[in-house]
C-alpha cells in the first residue's frame, strides 16, 4: 500500500459518445498510472453493433494494464430477441472478455467482480443464485484482513434526491447481506451515470460492518444525470492502511483533462480476527 485503482464505468461508444473526453481519458489514465483500472460496465451504447465493439475493445486496449472489468445492461442486444434471451453477452465475451466474473489479487487487498447484467431486462440487473454461490466461495477463502473490494454494474441504492427508488438489483438485499457476511469494504458500480459514494448503512441499518459504495459516473457519454448532465467523471481510489480516499475526476475540456472535483476518506472499521 498505497494501492491505486481508476475507477472508470458507462462508456458507451456509439451515439452519444464523447471521443474528445475518450482522448483524454486515455492520456491521463497513462499520466495517474494506476495499479489497476476497474471498468464497471456499459461498454456500448448498443450491443448489437459490431463497430461499437470493436471501438470499445480498442478503447480498452489504449488503457493501462492490468484491468477488471464486468459486463453492463447495455452490452446485451436490444433488438436481437433470440440473442438477448439465449446469448446476451456472447458479443461482450467476444470482444471484450470471456470472463464474467473476475478477480484480482494482490498483497492485502482482492478485487471480486460480478456479472448483474443479463437479457431478461432491459434496465436492471441480478446476481444469479450460481454466482451468489461463486462470490461466497471467493470471499470465503480470503483472510479476514484483506481489503475486499467487488465490482457490479448496477447500484443497489440511490443518491440522495435521485427520482428511482425501485431497486436496480432485484436481489439487492440478499446481495448486500452477502457483501456484509464476509465484511466487503467496497463497492464499485456504475450505470446511473452520476458520482456518488455512501455506504450500505444508509439503506439497511442493521447491518453489522457495512460497505462503502463508490459509483462512477459515465466516463465518456454525454448522457450525465443531475449534477453531471453532459459532464464525464471517474474515481481514483487510494487503498490506504487505514482506509480509502476516494477522487472524483470530471473532464474539462477548456482546461487539461480530468481533474478532482471532489474527495472523500472512507476510514476502514477495525477487523477482529476470530
Amino acid at each position: 500500500m498505497p494501492f491505486r485503482i481508476l475507477h472508470i464505468s458507462d462508456i458507451h461508444t456509439g451515439p452519444p459518445f464523447n471521443p474528445v473526453a475518450a482522448e483524454r481519458l486515455i492520456i491521463d489514465a497513462h499520466q495517474l498510472a494506476p495499479d489497476l483500472v476497474v471498468i464497471s460496465g456499459d461498454f456500448v451504447q448498443r450491443a448489437d453493433f459490431v463497430r461499437q465493439w470493436q471501438a470499445a475493445r480498442a478503447l480498452c486496449e489504449r488503457l493501462p494494464q492490468p484491468q477488471l472489468v464486468v459486463a453492463g445492461n447495455h452490452d446485451v442486444p436490444l433488438f436481437h430477441l433470440p440473442e438477448r434471451l439465449l446469448a446476451p453477452l456472447r458479443r461482450y465475451r467476444r470482444y471484450i472478455t470471456p470472463e464474467l466474473n473476475p478477480v484480482f489479487t494482490t498483497a492485502g487487498i482482492a478485487v471480486i467482480g460480478a456479472c448483474t447484467a443479463h437479457g431478461w431486462t432491459i434496465d436492471g440487473g441480478k446476481l444469479s443464485r450460481d454466482q451468489m454461490i461463486v462470490l461466497r466461495h471467493r470471499l470465503a477463502a480470503l483472510d479476514p484482513t484483506t481489503y475486499k473490494i467487488v465490482v457490479w454494474h448496477h447500484p443497489v441504492g440511490f443518491p440522495p434526491n435521485y427520482h428511482r427508488r425501485r431497486p436496480l438489483v432485484t436481489n439487492a438485499l440478499q446481495a448486500i447481506r452477502l457483501l456484509d457476511e464476509f465484511a466487503v469494504d467496497m463497492l464499485l458500480c456504475g450505470h446511473l451515470h452520476l458520482s456518488f459514494v455512501g455506504n450500505t448503512r444508509d439503506f439497511f441499518l442493521d447491518l453489522q460492518h457495512g460497505t462503502y459504495i463508490v459509483q462512477s459516473g459515465t466516463t465518456t457519454s454525454r448522457r450525465g444525470y443531475g449534477d453531471e448532465r453532459g459532464a464525464n467523471t471517474c474515481n481514483l481510489i487510494t487503498i490506504e492502511f487505514d482506509g480509502a480516499r476516494v477522487q472524483h475526476l470530471r473532464f474539462d475540456q477548456n482546461d487539461t483533462g480530468f481533474r478532482p472535483v471532489a474527495e472523500h476518506w472512507l476510514p476502514r472499521p477495525k477487523i477482529t480476527v476470530t
